[in-house]
C-alpha cells in the first residue's frame, strides 16, 4: 500500500505502513480502494455467496455468534442476523474516543477487508473509504472492548454508522445522526448481507491503531528526552566522557548507542561541560550518567513493539476467514495478546523514561546537588520559589504513570457464557498508554524548561551551540529567569513545543549544520 498523492492512501491487499496510518488517522488523508483489493474481495465473496443458501451450519453466515454459535439461522433471517449483531454489539459506554483513534480503527478494518480474506462485498470497503474521505467520525466510547473477538463495541459503533444508524461527528466536529451525515455526503447506507456484520466487528484494529500512533509519538519523545538529558548534564556542569562511543560499544545495544550519540551531539563544544583536569566529582549521578542505558532500553522496546505492529499490519484478522484456497475456517487470530503485551511493555518504559527525567529536574533545585545555582533556581530564594512546584507537577505525573504501568494484559474476565473465557484487555492497555504518553511529554517539557533556566543562570558561560539554539527557540514563548511569575503558561508553552517537535527541530538543525544528525 502506497501514498499515491500527497493526501490519498491506496488500500490494496498488502500491508499499510506506519506513515499511512498516521496520515489518515491524525492528518485526515483520504483513501481509495485499489483494484487488486476489489478483485480479491469479489473472489472471496463468491465463496460466501455459495454458502449463503446452504442448510449446513457456517459460523457467521448461518449461525448465531459467540456462545450462540450452535443456533442455526434460517435463510430468510440472515440479513437480519447481521443487522442485529451490529446493533447489539454497539454497546459502548463512557467518554468519546479521540477522532484519530476512530479513524485509525476504521482504516485498519478497511485494510483487513481489502485483503480479500473476510468475504465481504467490495461495496462494504468502498463505503468505509467514503466515510473516511467525508471526514465523518462515528462516536465510539471508552468502554466496550475486552481485546478479544476483536474490539467489538468500538468496531460495532463504526459499522452501525455506515448502516446509517447511531451518532457521528461530521467533518466540522458537529454531533449529528449518522443518517444525516451520510445523506449530506451522498453516501448510501449499507444493507449488510451474510457474514458482513461479523467481518466489520471482528478484529484488533482499535488497539493496533493506538499502538501505531503510540510508537510514532514515542520515537520522537525518546529523542526529545535524549536532548533534555544532555541539557541537564550540561546545566549541572557534568561530564560527557561517559557517553564516548567506545564505552557504548562494550554493551552493544542499538538503542543505547543511538541515545549516547544524540547526547554527544548535543553536548559537543559546550563550555559548561566539566573537563577531566578540573573535575572534582568522580562520577555523575545515575540519572545523568546512565541516561543512554535507560533511554536506549526504551528505544529498543519501542522497536520491538514496532516489529509486532508491522506483523499485525500485514495480518488478516477475522473469524471465520476465507483462505486463499477457498475454505471458510474458524480461527483465533482475533485474540489481542500480541498487541496487548507490547502496549503494556511500552507503558512500563514510558513511566521509567519520565521517572528518570523527573530525577534530573530535581537535581537542579537542590543547592546540595546543583553545583552553584540558587535554591529551586529562584531569583531570590525565600521570596521566590522558582521551579519548586514545577517539580511537584512532574512528581504527580510520574506517580500516575507508575500506576498506569500496571499491565492490563494480565487480567482476563470471561465473557459470552464462558465461550470467550480468556481475553487480552488490549484495548484497555492502549487507552492507558495514550495517557502515559501525554504524561511523559509534560515531564520532559518541564525538564527542558528547567535546564534552560539553569543555563541562563550560569551566564556569562554559554551552553553548547545545540543547547543555545534550543534555549533561544524556547525563549520565543517563555521569558528567561526573573522573579516569580504565573508558571503554568510557561509549562504549557514548553509542552506545546515538545508536541509540535519545534524544540527537537531546533536541535536537529544545529546538529546538521555541524555535519551530524539526531536519531
Amino acid at each position: 500500500m502506497t501514498v499515491t498523492t500527497l493526501d490519498t492512501v491506496a488500500i490494496g491487499v498488502g500491508a499499510l505502513s506506519f506513515s499511512d496510518v498516521v496520515a489518515v488517522a491524525r492528518f485526515g488523508a483520504g483513501v481509495r480502494v485499489a483494484d487488486d483489493a476489489l478483485e480479491a474481495m469479489s473472489a472471496s465473496r463468491a465463496v460466501i455467496e455459495a454458502l449463503a443458501g446452504d442448510t449446513a451450519p457456517h459460523y457467521g453466515v448461518s449461525t448465531g455468534f459467540g456462545a450462540l454459535a450452535t443456533k442455526q439461522i434460517p435463510v430468510e433471517l440472515r440479513e437480519q442476523l447481521q443487522r442485529s449483531l451490529v446493533r447489539s454489539h454497539a454497546a459502548g459506554s463512557g467518554p468519546e474516543v479521540e477522532r484519530e483513534v476512530v479513524r485509525a480503527l476504521m482504516l485498519l478494518r478497511l485494510s483487513t477487508l481489502a485483503t480479500g480474506r473476510t468475504g465481504v462485498r467490495p461495496v462494504v470497503a468502498e463505503t468505509y473509504a467514503a466515510v473516511l474521505n467525508a471526514g465523518i467520525t462515528p462516536v465510539v466510547f471508552e468502554y466496550g472492548s475486552l481485546g478479544c473477538s476483536g474490539d467489538l463495541a468500538p468496531l460495532a459503533h463504526c459499522a452501525l454508522a455506515v448502516m446509517g444508524e447511531g451518532t457521528v461527528r461530521d467533518a466540522g466536529g458537529t454531533l449529528v445522526p449518522a443518517s444525516e451525515a451520510l445523506a449530506a455526503a451522498d453516501i448510501h447506507p449499507l444493507v449488510l448481507r451474510e457474514k458482513e456484520g461479523l467481518a466489520l466487528i471482528n478484529g484488533t484494529d482499535g488497539m493496533l491503531g493506538m499502538l501505531v500512533l503510540a510508537i510514532t509519538d514515542l520515537r520522537a519523545l525518546v529523542t526529545t528526552a535524549d536532548l533534555a538529558a544532555a541539557m541537564s548534564v550540561e546545566g549541572l556542569t557534568g561530564t560527557d566522557a561517559v557517553f564516548a562511543a567506545d564505552l557504548q560499544e562494550l554493551r552493544p545495544h542499538p538503542g543505547q548507542r543511538d541515545s549516547a550519540a544524540n547526547m554527544r551531539a548535543v553536548l559537543a563544544g559546550s563550555p559548561m561541560i566539566t573537563k577531566p583536569q578540573g573535575f572534582t566529582r568522580v562520577q555523575d549521578a545515575y540519572s545523568l550518567r546512565c541516561a543512554p542505558q535507560v533511554h536506549g532500553a526504551v528505544r529498543d522496546t519501542i522497536e520491538h513493539a514496532a516489529t509486532v505492529a508491522s506483523r499485525e499490519l500485514a495480518s488478516a484478522v477475522d473469524n471465520p476467514v476465507v483462505t486463499p484456497d477457498g475454505r471458510v475456517e474458524s480461527n483465533g487470530n482475533f485474540h489481542g495478546a500480541p498487541i496487548g503485551y507490547v502496549l503494556d511493555f511500552l507503558a512500563i518504559v514510558t513511566a521509567d523514561l519520565a521517572s528518570m527525567s523527573e530525577r534530573r529536574t530535581d537535581r537542579f533545585l537542590d543547592v546540595a546537588r546543583n553545583h552553584g545555582l540558587n535554591a529551586f533556581l529562584a531569583d531570590d530564594p525565600g521570596v521566590d520559589s522558582g521551579h519548586m512546584i514545577a517539580q511537584y507537577t512532574q512528581a504527580g505525573i510520574v506517580s500516575e504513570l507508575k500506576r498506569l504501568a500496571v499491565p492490563a494484559s494480565v487480567d482476563s474476565i470471561p465473557s459470552s457464557a464462558m465461550q470467550e473465557d480468556h481475553v487480552s484487555m488490549g484495548w484497555s492497555a492502549a487507552r492507558k498508554l495514550r495517557r502515559s504518553i501525554d504524561g511523559v511529554g509534560r515531564v520532559v517539557a518541564i525538564e527542558l524548561l528547567t535546564a534552560a533556566r539553569a543555563m541562563d543562570l550560569r551566564a556569562p558561560v554559554r551552553p553548547s551551540p545545540v543547547s543555545a539554539a534550543v534555549v533561544a527557540h524556547l525563549r520565543t514563548a517563555v521569558p528567561g529567569p526573573g522573579t516569580d511569575r504565573y508558571l503554568a503558561p510557561d509549562i504549557e508553552a514548553a509542552h506545546s513545543m515538545v508536541l509540535d517537535g519545534s524544540l527537537l527541530a531546533a536541535a536537529a538543525s544545529t546538529v546538521s549544520e555541524a555535519g551530524g544528525k539526531l536519531v
